[in-house]
Protein backbone atom coordinates (compact mmCIF):
# COMPACT_ATOMS: atom_id res chain seq x y z
CA UNK A 1 0.00 0.00 0.00
CA UNK A 2 1.43 3.38 -1.02
CA UNK A 3 1.05 5.46 2.10
CA UNK A 4 0.40 8.96 0.74
CA UNK A 5 -2.34 8.00 -1.77
CA UNK A 6 -3.91 5.67 0.78
CA UNK A 7 -3.97 8.40 3.41
CA UNK A 8 -6.18 10.52 1.16
CA UNK A 9 -8.59 7.76 0.21
CA UNK A 10 -12.16 9.14 -0.03
CA UNK A 11 -14.25 8.62 3.10
CA UNK A 12 -17.72 9.59 1.91
CA UNK A 13 -19.50 8.25 5.00
CA UNK A 14 -17.81 10.71 7.38
CA UNK A 15 -17.76 14.42 8.06
CA UNK A 16 -14.47 16.25 7.39
CA UNK A 17 -13.56 16.25 11.09
CA UNK A 18 -14.22 12.55 11.59
CA UNK A 19 -12.48 11.77 8.31
CA UNK A 20 -9.33 13.48 9.56
CA UNK A 21 -9.51 11.59 12.86
CA UNK A 22 -9.90 8.24 11.12
CA UNK A 23 -6.97 9.02 8.82
CA UNK A 24 -4.76 9.79 11.82
CA UNK A 25 -5.83 6.59 13.59
CA UNK A 26 -5.11 4.68 10.38
CA UNK A 27 -1.43 5.71 10.24
CA UNK A 28 -0.09 2.71 12.27
CA UNK A 29 -1.95 0.37 9.92
CA UNK A 30 -0.09 1.79 6.92
CA UNK A 31 3.10 0.38 8.41
CA UNK A 32 1.87 -2.72 10.24
CA UNK A 33 -1.10 -4.15 8.33
CA UNK A 34 -1.37 -5.93 5.00
CA UNK A 35 -4.68 -7.19 3.69
CA UNK A 36 -6.07 -9.72 1.26
CA UNK A 37 -9.60 -10.17 -0.04
CA UNK A 38 -10.83 -6.74 1.01
CA UNK A 39 -13.28 -6.80 -1.91
CA UNK A 40 -15.28 -9.32 0.13
CA UNK A 41 -16.02 -6.76 2.83
CA UNK A 42 -18.67 -4.98 0.81
CA UNK A 43 -20.19 -7.86 -1.17
CA UNK A 44 -23.98 -7.60 -1.16
CA UNK A 45 -26.30 -4.97 0.23
CA UNK A 46 -27.31 -4.12 3.77
CA UNK A 47 -25.87 -4.76 7.20
CA UNK A 48 -23.33 -7.51 7.83
CA UNK A 49 -21.69 -9.36 10.69
CA UNK A 50 -17.89 -9.20 10.53
CA UNK A 51 -16.30 -12.07 12.45
CA UNK A 52 -12.64 -12.04 13.56
CA UNK A 53 -10.32 -14.34 15.47
CA UNK A 54 -8.62 -12.63 18.42
CA UNK A 55 -4.91 -12.71 19.30
CA UNK A 56 -3.78 -9.62 21.21
CA UNK A 57 -4.90 -6.25 22.54
CA UNK A 58 -3.35 -4.13 19.79
CA UNK A 59 -5.42 -5.69 17.02
CA UNK A 60 -8.59 -4.80 18.92
CA UNK A 61 -7.67 -1.16 18.20
CA UNK A 62 -5.99 -1.40 14.78
CA UNK A 63 -8.27 -3.85 12.98
CA UNK A 64 -11.59 -1.98 13.50
CA UNK A 65 -9.95 1.19 12.17
CA UNK A 66 -8.57 -0.68 9.14
CA UNK A 67 -11.93 -2.27 8.32
CA UNK A 68 -13.88 0.98 8.63
CA UNK A 69 -11.26 2.81 6.56
CA UNK A 70 -11.50 0.11 3.88
CA UNK A 71 -15.28 0.61 3.81
CA UNK A 72 -14.97 4.34 3.16
CA UNK A 73 -15.66 5.34 6.75
CA UNK A 74 -18.76 3.21 7.30
CA UNK A 75 -19.20 2.72 11.02
CA UNK A 76 -19.20 -0.78 12.48
CA UNK A 77 -20.44 -1.39 16.01
CA UNK A 78 -17.96 -3.77 17.60
CA UNK A 79 -18.84 -6.06 20.47
CA UNK A 80 -16.08 -5.25 22.96
CA UNK A 81 -15.13 -5.60 26.60
CA UNK A 82 -16.75 -2.87 28.70
CA UNK A 83 -13.42 -1.87 30.26
CA UNK A 84 -12.14 -0.52 26.92
CA UNK A 85 -14.87 2.10 27.13
CA UNK A 86 -13.53 3.35 30.47
CA UNK A 87 -9.98 4.02 29.26
CA UNK A 88 -9.40 7.77 28.73
CA UNK A 89 -9.19 8.81 25.06
CA UNK A 90 -9.51 5.20 23.82
CA UNK A 91 -12.95 5.00 25.40
CA UNK A 92 -13.98 8.26 23.74
CA UNK A 93 -12.87 6.95 20.36
CA UNK A 94 -14.72 3.69 20.94
CA UNK A 95 -17.93 5.56 21.69
CA UNK A 96 -17.85 7.10 18.22
CA UNK A 97 -18.70 3.69 16.74
CA UNK A 98 -21.57 3.06 19.19
CA UNK A 99 -20.12 -0.26 20.42
CA UNK A 100 -21.97 -3.05 22.17
CA UNK A 101 -20.30 -3.67 25.52
CA UNK A 102 -20.10 -7.04 27.23
CA UNK A 103 -19.78 -7.13 31.01
CA UNK A 104 -18.48 -10.64 31.73
CA UNK A 105 -15.09 -9.60 33.11
CA UNK A 106 -14.41 -7.97 36.45
CA UNK A 107 -11.98 -5.10 36.97
CA UNK A 108 -9.55 -4.83 39.86
CA UNK A 109 -9.42 -1.05 39.56
CA UNK A 110 -11.95 0.42 42.04
CA UNK A 111 -13.02 3.45 40.02
CA UNK A 112 -13.61 1.25 36.95
CA UNK A 113 -15.11 -1.66 38.88
CA UNK A 114 -18.06 0.39 40.10
CA UNK A 115 -18.99 1.16 36.48
CA UNK A 116 -19.56 -2.52 35.65
CA UNK A 117 -23.17 -3.32 34.80
CA UNK A 118 -24.95 -6.63 35.32
CA UNK A 119 -26.81 -7.61 32.18
CA UNK A 120 -28.09 -11.02 31.05
CA UNK A 121 -26.14 -12.61 28.14
CA UNK A 122 -29.10 -12.39 25.77
CA UNK A 123 -29.06 -8.60 26.19
CA UNK A 124 -25.97 -8.44 23.95
CA UNK A 125 -27.69 -10.62 21.34
CA UNK A 126 -30.73 -8.36 21.38
CA UNK A 127 -28.60 -5.20 21.08
CA UNK A 128 -26.69 -6.62 18.11
CA UNK A 129 -29.86 -7.82 16.41
CA UNK A 130 -31.41 -4.38 16.84
CA UNK A 131 -28.43 -2.68 15.22
CA UNK A 132 -28.43 -5.10 12.29
CA UNK A 133 -32.15 -4.62 11.70
CA UNK A 134 -31.60 -0.86 11.60
CA UNK A 135 -28.92 -1.30 8.91
CA UNK A 136 -25.85 -1.02 11.18
CA UNK A 137 -23.11 -3.62 10.66
CA UNK A 138 -21.44 -5.19 13.69
CA UNK A 139 -18.06 -6.75 14.40
CA UNK A 140 -17.54 -9.74 16.71
CA UNK A 141 -14.60 -11.73 18.06
CA UNK A 142 -16.40 -15.07 18.65
CA UNK A 143 -13.53 -16.58 20.63
CA UNK A 144 -14.57 -14.13 23.33
CA UNK A 145 -11.09 -13.28 24.59
CA UNK A 146 -7.47 -12.98 23.50
CA UNK A 147 -5.98 -16.24 22.30
CA UNK A 148 -2.19 -16.20 22.16
CA UNK A 149 -1.93 -19.81 21.02
CA UNK A 150 -0.13 -19.60 17.63
CA UNK A 151 -1.60 -22.84 16.28
CA UNK A 152 -5.17 -23.32 17.49
CA UNK A 153 -8.37 -21.29 17.68
CA UNK A 154 -10.46 -21.39 20.82
CA UNK A 155 -13.99 -22.75 20.70
CA UNK A 156 -16.34 -20.16 19.24
CA UNK A 157 -19.07 -18.85 21.51
CA UNK A 158 -22.57 -19.41 20.09
CA UNK A 159 -23.72 -15.80 20.51
CA UNK A 160 -22.65 -14.99 16.94
CA UNK A 161 -24.72 -17.93 15.70
CA UNK A 162 -27.81 -16.70 17.54
CA UNK A 163 -27.35 -13.21 16.09
CA UNK A 164 -26.85 -14.47 12.54
CA UNK A 165 -29.89 -16.75 12.71
CA UNK A 166 -32.10 -14.21 14.46
CA UNK A 167 -31.45 -11.56 11.79
CA UNK A 168 -30.61 -13.56 8.66
CA UNK A 169 -27.76 -11.21 7.68
CA UNK A 170 -24.56 -12.58 6.08
CA UNK A 171 -21.40 -13.20 8.08
CA UNK A 172 -18.06 -12.10 6.61
CA UNK A 173 -15.13 -13.93 8.24
CA UNK A 174 -11.90 -11.97 8.56
CA UNK A 175 -8.82 -13.89 9.67
CA UNK A 176 -6.11 -12.06 11.63
CA UNK A 177 -2.61 -13.49 11.21
CA UNK A 178 0.93 -12.33 11.98
CA UNK A 179 4.24 -12.75 10.19
CA UNK A 180 5.80 -13.88 13.47
CA UNK A 181 3.18 -16.58 13.99
CA UNK A 182 4.63 -18.65 11.18
CA UNK A 183 8.22 -17.39 11.38
CA UNK A 184 8.65 -17.68 15.17
CA UNK A 185 5.58 -19.69 16.23
CA UNK A 186 4.32 -16.98 18.56
CA UNK A 187 1.75 -14.21 18.74
CA UNK A 188 3.53 -10.86 19.18
CA UNK A 189 2.48 -8.01 21.42
CA UNK A 190 3.23 -5.68 18.50
CA UNK A 191 3.89 -7.07 15.05
CA UNK A 192 2.99 -7.00 11.38
CA UNK A 193 -0.63 -7.99 10.88
CA UNK A 194 -2.06 -9.91 7.94
CA UNK A 195 -5.82 -9.61 7.36
CA UNK A 196 -7.62 -12.05 5.09
CA UNK A 197 -11.29 -11.43 4.35
CA UNK A 198 -13.33 -14.39 3.13
CA UNK A 199 -16.51 -14.59 1.10
CA UNK A 200 -19.78 -13.92 2.92
CA UNK A 201 -21.42 -16.87 4.64
CA UNK A 202 -25.18 -17.04 4.20
CA UNK A 203 -27.51 -18.94 6.51
CA UNK A 204 -30.90 -18.02 5.06
CA UNK A 205 -32.59 -21.43 5.35
CA UNK A 206 -31.15 -22.00 8.80
CA UNK A 207 -32.36 -18.54 9.82
CA UNK A 208 -35.89 -19.32 8.59
CA UNK A 209 -35.88 -22.54 10.62
CA UNK A 210 -34.59 -20.74 13.72
CA UNK A 211 -37.18 -17.99 13.52
CA UNK A 212 -40.01 -20.43 12.83
CA UNK A 213 -39.09 -22.35 15.98
CA UNK A 214 -38.83 -19.10 17.92
CA UNK A 215 -42.28 -17.97 16.72
CA UNK A 216 -43.89 -21.26 17.75
CA UNK A 217 -42.20 -21.24 21.13
CA UNK A 218 -43.38 -17.84 22.36
CA UNK A 219 -43.84 -17.80 26.12
CA UNK A 220 -41.92 -20.96 27.07
CA UNK A 221 -38.43 -22.41 26.85
CA UNK A 222 -39.13 -25.93 25.58
CA UNK A 223 -37.38 -25.38 22.25
CA UNK A 224 -34.45 -23.34 23.55
CA UNK A 225 -32.02 -26.31 23.46
CA UNK A 226 -32.82 -26.77 19.75
CA UNK A 227 -32.26 -23.06 19.05
CA UNK A 228 -28.95 -23.25 20.87
CA UNK A 229 -27.86 -26.28 18.84
CA UNK A 230 -28.70 -24.46 15.61
CA UNK A 231 -26.62 -21.50 16.78
CA UNK A 232 -23.72 -23.76 17.72
CA UNK A 233 -23.78 -25.37 14.28
CA UNK A 234 -23.61 -21.98 12.54
CA UNK A 235 -20.87 -20.81 14.90
CA UNK A 236 -18.91 -23.97 14.06
CA UNK A 237 -19.03 -23.14 10.36
CA UNK A 238 -17.95 -19.55 10.99
CA UNK A 239 -14.99 -20.76 13.05
CA UNK A 240 -13.96 -23.20 10.33
CA UNK A 241 -13.86 -20.32 7.86
CA UNK A 242 -11.79 -18.27 10.31
CA UNK A 243 -9.45 -21.23 10.65
CA UNK A 244 -8.61 -21.19 6.96
CA UNK A 245 -8.19 -17.41 6.93
CA UNK A 246 -6.15 -17.05 10.13
CA UNK A 247 -3.86 -20.04 9.58
CA UNK A 248 -4.88 -21.58 12.91
CA UNK A 249 -6.49 -25.00 13.30
CA UNK A 250 -9.99 -25.48 14.67
CA UNK A 251 -10.16 -28.89 16.28
CA UNK A 252 -13.34 -28.59 18.31
CA UNK A 253 -15.98 -31.22 17.51
CA UNK A 254 -19.00 -30.52 15.38
CA UNK A 255 -22.20 -29.87 17.37
CA UNK A 256 -24.52 -32.86 17.65
CA UNK A 257 -27.24 -33.05 15.03
CA UNK A 258 -30.83 -33.89 15.94
CA UNK A 259 -33.27 -35.87 13.80
CA UNK A 260 -35.48 -32.91 12.91
CA UNK A 261 -32.61 -30.77 11.63
CA UNK A 262 -31.89 -30.42 7.97
CA UNK A 263 -28.57 -31.95 6.92
CA UNK A 264 -26.50 -29.76 4.67
CA UNK A 265 -23.36 -30.22 2.57
CA UNK A 266 -20.72 -27.51 2.72
CA UNK A 267 -17.10 -27.56 1.60
CA UNK A 268 -15.17 -27.07 4.82
CA UNK A 269 -11.47 -27.55 5.34
CA UNK A 270 -11.54 -29.12 8.80
CA UNK A 271 -13.97 -30.92 11.08
CA UNK A 272 -16.96 -30.79 8.70
CA UNK A 273 -20.32 -31.62 10.23
CA UNK A 274 -21.58 -35.07 9.15
CA UNK A 275 -23.92 -35.05 6.15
Amino acid sequence: MKIIPAFFKPLPCLSPGKSLLLRILMVPNFFLTRAQGMENLCRGEGAKIYAFNHNNSLEALLVPVFIMYSLGGSAISFVIDWMYGKIPIIGNLMEMTEPVYVYHKRSRIPWIKKERRHLPPNNVIEQCAGKLRSGQSIGIFPEGKRNRNPEHLMKGRPGIGHIALLTGVPVIPVGIDFNSRTARNRIPVIGRIILRAGRPLHFRKESDEYRNILALDVGNRKEWPELHRLAEDVTHEIMLSLSGLSGKKYNHPCPELTDNRRKRTRKLEEQPCPV
